[in-house]
């Protein structure tokens, strides 16, 4: 039995929990199709999920074509919730893209065909909704080849659009014009199938056709396209034998070493963990030691229990193997995106951008902060890119955000499942900061106002935009303790998440260029004595004084984060427009004229889309279509915006001092 692990990934509304349903009702794994507006389907468990008719976190159901085993994982659609799409990507065989018939290619449609693309993941794409009424099979297929991929085939034609009567008829290869396209399109990836084609292209067997359209859709180079009624049915059966024949089955071997990824991670009514973990290769037995994490956060944990998804549910099972996606428990301190087993040496590619937004949760009535705190930490074990941040100065906690749905679902979830009511601030940008120049600083332990038992010297250098933060010696690797090595380490790395203006510093290396320290000492005729003796808490303390003095001298400037626009409105509307777009900051192209249509690209700041969306329908009759997303940082123009710093504030060096100052055992001064 082969095993494929399949997404589906849709623009919100596009119908793929449907579809999901219509898959396990032909497949003979349901008996009824469940409803979203009813809240009956079975991959939208959740009870906020039920209200909303939204996917909010991702489902795996599983079902059987002949030899093959499908764990189809259904996905959000809803670009807020983006990150819980990016954790499956890193688990998928292949894909199929949902397009609706009636709308056709949307905004979350491109982002997410760019990034199937980018990662070479299999992908079918399946235009829903042919029976609604409004649905343009021809006109959707050209506009998939223009804003998509060239680099599709249509597998089958559609009788009647529009109505509930709609039929969806396969290609054969008696369907010459069917050939005929894919041999074209298939030839520009095959030399050999170029030439057999050029010397006689009504030659080809369909056979060898067929064979080449398996092989280069399983690497990502061209990708059939069906249509059909996830509501009716039309055409699903197509879908079904395109992914048995079309997508790979799992690779990974069995017998190798335990190696796998968790995407996803639930707690039960007991508070117990459970981890959805896709194997790549090895197997995985109920009371098997398993090691899981990256670096310092490596762990080990006893697989106190299995199950695996069969026929639309989870089954306990004594293993898992290669290839196979399955539910472990018993590995207590796992989280989101750990690796278990061997890790893969490559560090995780993110495949979206990180949230851009953030707003301070308040909890209802204030008494609940420790509550609130305990089930957000919760809540981020299951979705680390809400990255609290807590603020023990005015006592407040903040998430990251992608939008104003998920600020709405974090309200309803710690509602209805911990019982604690919150408000929201108003929700902000994320910026961040970048050096200017070079900086050093460098203090010596208990000279010029230094208390601590600590020499530390440091310097700041930019480094190219993306590269994020690196950390290097020029000192003797040897010339303190590996430990308090380590605290000046982890410390420069907790001490630039908040810069000079507050934000999170990027793009630059910092140099250990001084160190220096006291060894262990006692008294005459007694045990160890802190007080004489460095230890890694002075490091922690004084590394924070002298990295801001370095980065103070260095200089920082703020960028917010821009985002990509593309705005489709009637052309006689453009005068009004632009105007619009300068007030919000916004730097439009030069307008494309398509007949009555208006098409502008450009960048606006990621703070100003909200807005732009709110006045878009008035602006433009209600026929704007606005598509964004986020695409660089850049340099604020004008005064840059602080964040409230949520330390004890290095930059205020007295104030500082008085917030941690060293506990001194009695005697070290003399008396």
């Amino acid at each position: 039995m082969h095993t494929l692990n399949l997404g589906i990934l849709a623009h919100v509304d596009a119908g793929k929990t449907s579809l999901t349903e219509r898959l396990l009702h032909t497949a003979g794994v349901i008996d009824e199709i469940g409803s979203v507006d009813d809240g009956s389907t079975r991959t939208d468990s959740l009870a906020l999920e039920r209200q909303r008719g939204i996917t909010i976190k991702s489902a795996v159901v599983s079902f059987a074509v002949e030899d093959t085993t499908v764990n189809l994982i259904d996905t959000p659609g809803h670009p807020d919730f983006i990150a819980e799409v990016e954790r499956v990507l890193s688990v998928l065989d292949g894909a199929v893209l949902v397009i609706s018939a009636v709308e056709g290619v949307q905004a979350q449609s491109r982002v997410l065909m760019r990034t199937l693309r980018r990662l070479r993941i299999p992908t079918l794409i399946f235009v829903n909704k042919v029976d609604r009424g409004g649905a343009r099979s021809e006109a959707v297929l050209r506009s998939i080849t223009q804003k998509l991929t060239p680099a599709v085939v249509a597998m089958g034609s559609v009788d009647g659009p529009g109505g509930r009567e709609a039929r969806c008829t396969p290609y054969t290869g008696a369907d010459t014009g069917f050939t005929e396209r894919l041999a074209e399109l298939l030839a520009d990836h095959d030399d050999a199938l170029l030439d057999a084609y050029v010397e006689n292209a009504a030659a080809l067997p369909y056979g060898r056709l067929r064979e080449e359209l398996a092989a280069q859709t399983g690497r990502a180079l061209v990708h059939p396209v069906y249509s059909g009624s996830a509501i009716t049915g039309a055409g699903v059966d197509a879908l079904v034998s395109g992914v048995r024949e079309l997508l790979p089955a799992s690779g990974g071997g069995a017998g190798g070493p335990v190696s796998g990824t968790v995407f996803k991670v639930e707690r039960g009514p007991g508070g117990e963990k459970t981890a959805y973990v896709r194997m790549f290769s090895g197997t995985v037995r109920i009371r098997d030691r398993l090691p899981f994490g990256r670096g310092d956060g490596r762990a080990e944990g006893k697989v106190t229990g299995i199950s695996l998804f069969d026929r639309g549910s989870a089954v306990r099972a004594a293993e898992v193997g290669a290839g196979r996606i399955a539910k472990l428990r018993g590995l207590g301190g796992i989280r989101v995106g750990d690796p278990v087993g061997v890790p893969d040496q490559a560090a995780p590619v993110r495949s979206f951008p990180p949230p851009t937004l953030e707003s301070v949760v308040v909890p209802c009535p204030p008494a609940s902060r420790g509550e609130l705190h305990s089930a957000l930490a919760q809540l981020a074990e299951q979705d680390p890119l809400i990255n609290l941040r807590q603020d023990d100065v005015r006592k407040e906690v903040s998430v990251s955000l992608y939008g104003e749905v998920q600020k709405e679902v974090i309200q309803a979830t710690l509602a209805d499942e911990f019982g604690i009511g919150v408000t929201f601030r108003e929700t902000t940008t994320i910026c961040l900061e970048r050096p200017n120049g070079s900086g050093a600083a460098y203090e010596i332990g208990e000279q010029n106002g230094n208390p601590f038992l600590a020499t530390i010297g440091l310097r700041v250098d930019p480094a190219p935009v993306g590269s994020g933060i690196a950390y290097r010696l020029e000192v003797e690797l040897g010339s303190m303790p590996f430990s308090l090595m380590r605290a000046v380490e982890e410390t420069v790395a907790e001490t630039l998440r908040q810069g000079i203006h507050g934000w999170q510093v990027t793009d630059c290396v910092v140099t250990l260029t001084h160190s220096g320290y006291w060894p262990r000492q006692s008294h005459s005729h007694a045990v160890f004595d802190k007080s004489m003796s460095s230890t890694a808490g002075d490091f922690r303390n004084l590394t924070p004084l002298v990295l801001m003095s370095a980065l103070e001298q260095a200089g920082t400037t703020v960028h917010e984060p821009i985002h990509r626009f593309r705005l489709e409105f009637p052309a006689d509307l453009l005068g009004p427009v632009l105007p619009v777009l300068a007030h919000l900051g916004a730097v439009p192209g030069t307008p494309a004229v398509h007949g009555s249509t208006c098409v502008l690209e450009g960048e606006i700041p990621a703070a100003r889309v909200h807005e732009l969306q709110q006045q878009l329908p008035a602006l433009t009759r209600g026929e704007g279509i606005l598509e964004s997303g986020f695409d660089s940082y850049r340099a604020v123009a004008g005064a840059p915006p602080d964040r409230p710093r949520t330390d004890r504030d290095p930059l205020h060096r007295k104030e500082y001092l008085l917030r941690t100052a060293r506990r001194q055992a009695p005697g070290r001064d003399g008396r």
